[in-house]
């Protein structure tokens, strides 16, 4: 399975942009996906989560009102729309897939993409 992120870019403080993580075949087993982002010079941080079935979310505090993630089973893919972007949401944002199939538990990461909000 690959997650393939895509969307990133360079934008002013108060834009929008919209992350996609396209897998590349259904993930059988997938129990939740979400996304996380690794600011420069720090550790990998949740930025929002998504559960199979219900579709439980969780966003991280610093998101809340401005981020929004979502699925679309049909095009295996996974989004996060952010609006009013802020500087302190530079970093790389990861896709990221867990779940269990027959054999074991999983736990796939796409490549990352860069966001980079200036002030």
């Amino acid at each position: 399975v690959q997650l393939v992120e895509s969307g990133g870019g360079l934008v002013q403080a108060g834009d929008s942009l919209r992350l996609s993580c396209a897998a590349s075949e259904i993930i059988f087993g997938l129990k939740t996906m979400g996304w996380y982002r690794q600011p420069p010079g720090e550790q990998r941080e949740l930025v929002a989560t998504i559960t199979t079935g219900v579709g439980s979310i969780n966003y991280a505090d610093s998101v809340k009102g401005r981020f929004t993630i979502s699925r679309d089973r049909a095009k295996n893919t996974m989004y996060l729309q952010m609006n009013s972007l802020k500087p302190e949401d530079t970093a790389v944002y990861y896709c990221n897939a867990r779940g269990r199939d027959f054999l074991s538990n999983f736990d796939y990461w796409g490549q990352g993409t860069q966001v980079t909000v200036s002030s």
